[in-house]
């Protein structure tokens, strides 16, 4: 801290006096009130002065006095953290006059948080939900969002002790992101492996067909996060169209002095900047063909499922009491999938290319079958 807040600290630790078995300078008792609120108190946890003076002489070999405490507090609000507190007034005898006179008392401090313990545990489920990071690295960042509520919220959270350990063991995932941000950033190609499981269930890098490691050069253009997998949004340098790699699966990674190729250049671009939001909608599985006016017709249970795959920018057309049919821009490979994974709820209707090959398909997959 600067002078200021030397200054204020040096003056409300003026009442202090430590114990004999006191272990901690006096200087710290702004920073271990300051804990105590972070560790003990939330809008249902909340401490009087009393309460934050026995803490600091169990948990922290400190005794101070009420009026220091209550400095303390008074400071760190001056600081800036938002410290609640309820005040009442209650008569008190003055110690010079000895007539009884109103004075307030404060009591019921608790620090308001940045994040509701709700938003916490959206965040950590999030995290063990995705498939991208390795165990041990996810384990790390739920614990450092556990830290940022008291202990109380960490007493609910037993998620971490049932995560799944079947995830990427790909230890280079940060560094990965850390190169693809700058790359991104400034315009910059990069080169990597790129890797697959073998029956071992572990990951080797793809090769050429010379047997060695091949290596991929593309200009990436966004990162973006679709059903629990973490992607890459770029240009293989070899050809002109778009391209999707799984980023936990890059290994080997170089930030290359060579720039980007722009995307409004590339085949499927429409000679337009990335548009996130749109490309997202339209590649539901992540597939990098090209995207088309389709139409289908559908059941009209799988209304909801349309629209949780395509997003409302869809069209409804010719209803009848048990269907309904849809337009929409797709990804065709993707679009191919939705129709096989979902038949026969789900007909395509056009393009007539993409009927046939979903009639293909299915015709195979029967055959496979009888």
């Amino acid at each position: 801290m600067g002078k200021k807040t030397d200054i204020i600290e040096e003056k409300s630790l003026g009442g202090s006096s430590m114990g004999d078995g006191a272990k901690q300078p006096k200087k710290l008792v702004l920073f271990n009130i300051l804990d105590i609120l972070k560790q003990h108190t939330d809008e249902n946890h909340r401490l009087s002065q009393r309460d934050i003076e026995n803490i600091l002489r169990d948990e922290y070999d400190m005794i101070v006095d009420r009026k220091t405490i209550k400095t303390s507090l008074m400071n760190l609000e001056e600081f800036g953290y938002e410290i609640e507190y309820s005040e009442c007034l209650r008569p008190i005898k003055n110690k010079k006059t000895g007539e009884m006179e109103d004075s307030y008392i404060l009591s019921d401090f608790y620090l308001r948080r940045d994040f509701e313990d709700s938003e916490l545990r959206l965040l950590i489920d999030s995290l063990l939900f995705s498939k991208h990071l390795p165990y041990s690295q996810c384990k790390e960042l739920v614990e450092k969002i556990e830290k940022l509520s008291n202990k109380y919220f960490k007493a609910r959270i037993k998620h971490i002790s049932t995560m799944p350990q079947d995830r990427t063991n790909n230890q280079q995932l940060f560094y990965t992101i850390d190169i693809l941000d700058e790359a991104i950033s400034h315009g910059k190609k990069v080169k990597f492996k790129y890797t697959e499981y073998g029956t071992d269930f572990k990951q080797r890098a793809k090769k050429n067909s010379a047997g060695e490691e091949r290596s991929y050069v593309v200009s990436p253009y966004q990162m973006a996060a679709k059903e629990g997998k973490y992607y890459l949004i770029c240009n293989y340098d070899k050809y002109d169209d778009i391209s999707n790699y799984r980023i936990d699966r890059i290994v080997d990674i170089e930030l290359l002095d060579e720039n980007a190729k722009p995307f409004e250049k590339l085949k499927g671009s429409d000679g337009k900047r990335l548009d996130l939001a749109k490309y997202m909608r339209e590649h539901v599985y992540m597939y990098s063909s090209n995207s088309s006016r389709v139409k289908i017709r559908v059941v009209k249970a799988m209304i909801s499922d349309v629209i949780d795959m395509f997003g409302k920018d869809v069209q409804f057309y010719g209803e009848t009491e048990d269907t309904v049919c849809v337009k929409a821009n797709v990804n065709e490979a993707a679009m191919i999938q939705f129709a096989q994974s979902y038949a026969p709820d789900v007909e395509i209707l056009e393009p007539l290319a993409l009927r046939r090959e979903v009639k293909e398909r299915l015709r195979k997959a029967y055959k496979a079958y009888e």
